[in-house]
């Protein structure tokens, strides 16, 4: 593959024989003998379009399979791997849609959080974070699966709610 070292078709070859798309820096620090040289190592392979980075620990590795770097994964996964699975819902028109209560396609994610706030866009998605607080994330907010994956998204009764105070 064009651009890309011999260590880095290493890593990523590794990383994705073991299906670990959403890695941290502990899971590829055995291929490094220092830590200056993992962080260039992820420098590079963010430079290159080859991982995208998820929060200050996580990263999602783009496979190689990827044609130029392009590459879309479910947003709602993404929400879920950003936050470990805690402290977080995914609310707004995203829920709304996943609920069918909308044949509006969101445009953006909105994903309600104790963590942070603002917006990041991610490979094709755009994120925004909204605060909230850590009792109603646990309150309002119910766990789905996608695949293998879980995740967690505003109750159905709520969503209904939120689209009744759009009209």
């Amino acid at each position: 593959m064009e651009g890309l070292s011999k260590k880095q078709i290493e890593v990523i070859s590794e990383l994705e024989f073991m299906r670990k798309y959403y890695f941290t820096r502990n899971d590829i620090k055995q291929y490094f003998r220092s830590n200056k040289q993992m962080t260039d190592f992820i420098y590079n392979l963010r430079r290159k379009g080859r991982i995208a980075s998820l929060s200050k620990s996580k990263y999602y590795l783009i496979p190689i399979k990827a044609r130029k770097g392009l590459w879309a994964e479910d947003s709602f996964i993404i929400a879920d791997e950003m936050f470990n699975g805690q402290s977080y819902f995914i609310g707004g028109w995203a829920a709304a849609q996943y609920w069918h209560l909308t044949d509006q396609v969101p445009m953006k994610i909105e994903v309600y959080t104790t963590k942070r706030q603002g917006r990041k866009k991610i490979l094709t998605t755009t994120f925004i974070f909204r605060r909230t607080t850590s009792k109603r994330t646990e309150r309002d907010a119910v766990t789905q699966k996608m695949g293998e994956h879980r995740f967690r998204i505003l109750s159905r009764e709520k969503a209904k709610k939120w689209m009744r105070s759009r009209r």
